[in-house]
């Protein structure tokens, strides 16, 4: 696995805690798992700041996606279809 990959496994395996997080929030299960997700924030902060000593910019990344959920699968889903409408544009190939 090369790098970039690895970033990218990553930064969305933090955007889906992040997502998990907010949903327990948003249905009021939150209270139950109060010390476990303390302790997942806890780490999280710890690991950002591990990163963020060789690569600010991945660090900032990384708390975007567990702070801001939405927003990375946002961008991430727009990414994608900019992605499929280039495959779409390009067509077939006529040589």
């Amino acid at each position: 696995m090369n790098q970039e990959t690895g970033r990218l496994l990553l930064t969305d395996f933090v955007m889906m805690v992040g997502l998990l997080r907010r949903d327990m929030k948003h249905n009021k299960e939150m209270e139950r798992y109060e010390g476990r997700f303390s302790r997942i924030d806890k780490k999280f902060s710890e690991l950002a700041e591990f990163v963020s000593r060789d690569d600010a910019e991945f660090a900032k990344t990384l708390r975007t996606a567990f702070e801001q959920p939405s927003r990375t699968l946002a961008f991430k889903n727009a990414e994608h279809q900019k992605q499929l409408k280039g495959t779409k544009d390009q067509g077939p190939g006529t040589d």
